[in-house]
């Protein structure tokens, strides 16, 4: 895990303002926009939730500002929501931006009452204002600024519109005026949890009130900050509310806060009764029919694969691989360093069979990256239009047998274009739980786009049957490793909610300069591990490890499965690559070497034998090195396992 850029930036003593609000509101377009190109992408400490951060001068002063995951509430239910919990916890920061759904002022709301009890200042940024008056909802902004006590901004963020506004009222923040009382007896508990809570970066009535609603995401905080006694009293007084109170607390205290949003909205949002937009409104209202949303989702994701997966993965990747760098660049490089690097050794580790420019930049830039810059451009296709939590929501009674939810969709299908990139993207998946499981999967039996055009076309050279096999084989060990991953893999599976935004017209500037932002990401995150595997397998090619790596599979490839000598050198080969190793079997079937049954063997066994030497260094960066390497001994057993069965079941059948 790379270093946290927060961290790094806190010690230079800048001040600290956070952007916070619900998924979906537009957050890192604002944040993108007051940033401009001085963003970085980390990890949160201790985590694989990325924040990103950036530099802003205000006034003469330089502010560091941190956009942080989407939340629903401060009361974490997922990694996500802890960590922005965490960065309003455990950092100091000086201001919080809350950015809202126009159409839906209610959940800003029940934030900013949250934040108003952590007693930090804040301005509220009501974004999509154009999307807002399009179905009719008026707000009236200076009212809700007198009952809130703070700023409140307009903005249509794609546009720009309100963000200079935005930018100068950065410094005005004030604490927003709110104050609820939750009644006698809930009051009572909250001042004596926060006599035992020591001074904190936030009010200790929230703390207590967190602790009240039952957040066992405070046990770690509590422990660094509390003795074991003063934590027993803390836990007592809890249960004793609980005993008191005729209702669990977090209802009591969720009750009244929506009741005081819902007078606010009352007051200052009203309905005009002029909508616009209906074609869109159709096209949102028919994605969601039980029939024809089925077939949307469909036509979706045929387009995002038919995009991704074959212009993406075949048109650019061959322009890039073939014209760019194997017409231009590869052929002078070499030149140029056979000419002026005298050491053979040298020029073998930068340009030879495995060097670093031929191997990892290649791989990184001519075949990785145009699989990643279309799926970004795809990705904010469907993020910009709404259309991302449709398919979640569509998918998620598949998802939920192979202990997922409908959230895992989209690593999935990226999966069949290019399994580094899918491994990258489980990120989306709420717990830790579901990103293993949903890992194995793509590892295991999701046959990435290189591949599978290899395999496909090899498969209309034979009988349909050597393809039936392949498919079910394939299709069933999927189904039966994610039942058995859902019943293995420790902890809790993630409640599936979300709230749906409306259909409406990406932007492309808006696109554009998020694909931009997150290649830029990707250069910086992803190229590194290529030439590390890349010198990885170099050394191993010099020592002739790799040589001896094939005499000790080879008995494995022989007895089990079935298969040739040679054939040893093609699973190796498909680590380095898959679909190199695809290509090894087809030459070999050209050859006369193997049979049908052989073929049908060796093509199952490659498509859920380990992942590419990429996709392989992605997963431990996401997964940890333990993980990665229990799923790698895993998914090599379980692939030669299948490889063997089908081979004995083809012997008896044929």
């Amino acid at each position: 895990m790379q270093k946290n850029k927060i961290a790094a930036e806190s010690k230079k003593k800048y001040g600290r303002i956070v952007l916070v609000g619900n998924p979906n509101v537009g957050k890192s377009v604002i944040f993108g926009l007051l940033t401009g190109q001085y963003a970085t992408v980390s990890n949160y400490p201790g985590t694989t939730v990325e924040v990103s951060s950036g530099n802003i001068e205000l006034g003469g002063r330089k502010f560091l500002l941190i956009d942080s995951p989407g939340v629903n509430s401060f009361i974490p239910m997922s990694e996500d929501e802890q960590v922005t919990r965490d960065i309003l916890l455990v950092e100091k920061n000086e201001n919080v931006v809350l950015v809202a759904d126009s159409k839906n002022l209610k959940r800003a709301l029940m934030l900013l009452i949250q934040l108003a009890e952590m007693d930090l200042p804040c301005i509220l940024v009501l974004n999509m204002e154009d999307e807002a008056k399009a179905r009719g909802i008026e707000t009236d902004c200076r009212k809700l600024e007198k009952m809130l006590g703070i700023r409140v901004i307009e903005t249509v963020a794609p546009e720009r519109k309100g963000i200079a506004k935005l930018r100068d009222s950065l410094p005005l923040m004030k604490k927003p005026e709110i104050s609820l009382d939750y009644g006698k007896h809930i009051e009572h508990f909250i001042d004596k949890i926060s006599s035992l809570l020591p001074r904190a970066n936030i009010a200790g009535r929230s703390l207590a009130l967190m602790l009240l609603s039952g957040d066992t995401s405070l046990k770690g905080w509590c422990a660094a900050h509390l003795d074991t006694e003063t934590i027993d009293k803390i836990e007592d007084i809890i249960d004793e509310a609980q005993t008191v109170l005729k209702e669990p607390p977090a209802t009591l205290l969720s009750q009244k806060r929506i009741i005081f949003a819902e007078d606010i909205v009352q007051a200052v949002v009203k309905k005009t009764g002029q909508e616009a937009g209906h074609i869109l409104q159709w096209i949102g209202k028919w994605t969601m029919h039980p029939f024809w949303g089925i077939f949307s989702l469909l036509f979706v994701l045929f387009c995002f694969y038919e995009f991704v997966g074959r212009f993406g993965a075949g048109t650019l990747v061959n322009f890039f691989e073939n014209v760019i760098f194997g017409q231009y660049l590869s052929p002078g490089i070499v030149k140029a360093v056979k000419a002026l690097i005298p050491f053979v050794f040298i020029q073998d580790f930068l340009v030879g069979q495995y060097g670093l420019f031929t191997m990892a930049l290649t791989y990184a830039v001519a075949i990785i990256m145009p699989i990643t810059a279309t799926f970004f451009i795809a990705f904010g296709f469907l993020e910009d239009s709404g259309y991302l939590p449709r398919i979640a929501v569509l998918s998620n009674s598949l998802f939920s047998k192979i202990g997922l939810n409908g959230k895992a969709v989209l690593p999935m299908v990226l999966g069949l274009g290019c399994g580094t990139m899918a491994a990258m993207t489980t990120r989306i998946l709420e717990t830790k739980r579901e990103r293993i499981i949903a890992t194995f999967l793509i590892a295991l039996a999701i046959p990435c786009s290189a591949q599978l055009g290899v395999i496909m076309g090899m498969l209309g050279s034979y009988p349909p049957r050597i393809a039936i096999w392949w498919f079910c084989t394939v299709v069933f060990v999927l189904l039966m490793a994610g039942t058995l991953a859902a019943r293995i893999v420790p902890g809790e599976k993630a409640d599936f909610f979300l709230e749906l935004p409306p259909i409406r017209a990406p932007r492309m500037g808006n696109i554009l300069m998020k694909t931009a932002s997150r290649i830029q990401w990707y250069l910086k995150e992803a190229v590194p591990l290529f030439l590390l595997g890349t010198s990885i397998l170099f050394l191993l090619d010099k020592t002739h490890s790799l040589e001896w790596l094939e005499k000790i599979a080879s008995p494995v490839i022989v007895t089990l499965l079935g298969l040739p000598e040679k054939a040893t050198g093609i699973f190796l080969m498909g680590f380095l690559r898959r679909d190199y190793g695809a290509a090894g079997i087809f030459d070999l079937a050209k050859q006369g070497l193997l049979n049908e049954n052989q073929i049908t063997v060796s093509i199952i066994t490659l498509t859920l034998f380990v992942p590419c030497l990429a996709s392989f260094f992605m997963i431990i960066k996401e997964r940890g090195l333990k993980t990665s390497l229990l799923m790698f001994s895993i998914i090599t057993i379980f692939a030669l396992l299948v490889g063997g069965a089908v081979n004995l079941i083809l012997g008896l059948l044929y």
